[in-house]
């Protein structure tokens, strides 16, 4: 049996698997799989099918590596690496966080995990425009009164995220704003650490995308 025909296999189990999405994005409205959600599951189906999953990295590069422990056949997967040195976080601190994320998305390539909630809720079908109250914020720009408590409860999370020195979730949750006038808004409401560390993030992605 081939290492092809193996991961097919695993799979084809993992997909048949009652997993539970512990992770949540409130304020895009859906549930997606963290790390944990998945990953002990697809270590257990791939020790019954003779496989072996090892993720690895270098300085460009994120690799996870399939390999038949049978025959020793593998399939190599891997994702562009980035990086940043930010100002107010630890150089590990960075590091460990990016890692984190690399390894999610090289298992969810790895075992074709779809996450409808995460697509429906991005690209499903158009919801009716309804008008809500206006109110003017500072420097005369103008929310939705609806909008305001929204964009308050995002700077809290960011602050949160920013706090438990996960940047990178911090910048997730900033981007989960993209109206001009609200991200404008949004940007008011965090102290000048927080905007620093998001900028030179923004920027230091770019760079490598």
């Amino acid at each position: 049996m081939s290492v092809y025909t193996k991961l097919n296999k695993a799979r084809m189990a993992l997909s048949k698997r009652k997993l539970e999405k512990t992770g949540h994005n409130k304020f895009a409205g859906y549930n997606y799989f963290e790390l944990g959600d998945f990953l002990i599951p697809t270590q257990e189906i791939f020790d019954d099918v003779g496989l072996c999953g090892v993720v690895s990295f270098t300085a460009d590069l994120a690799t996870l590596t399939i390999t038949d422990t049978e025959d020793g056949s593998q399939v190599v997967l891997t994702s562009p690496m980035g990086s940043a040195a930010l100002k107010g976080c630890h150089e590990v601190q960075n590091i460990g966080a990016v890692e984190t994320y690399q390894r999610r998305y090289l298992w969810v390539s790895a075992m074709e995990i779809v996450e409808h909630d995460a697509l429906d809720a991005t690209t499903g079908k158009e919801k009716p425009v309804t008008r809500a109250p206006i109110i003017t914020a500072t420097s005369g720009i103008q929310i939705a009164m609806e909008r305001t408590s929204i964009i308050l409860d995002t700077a809290e999370a960011i602050k949160e995220r920013f706090a438990a020195d996960d940047l990178i979730g911090a910048y997730e949750v900033y981007l989960d704003i993209t109206d001009d006038e609200e991200k404008v808004y949004l940007w008011k409401q965090l102290p000048s650490n927080i905007r620093s560390a998001i900028k030179k993030l923004g920027e230091s992605l770019k760079e490598t995308a």
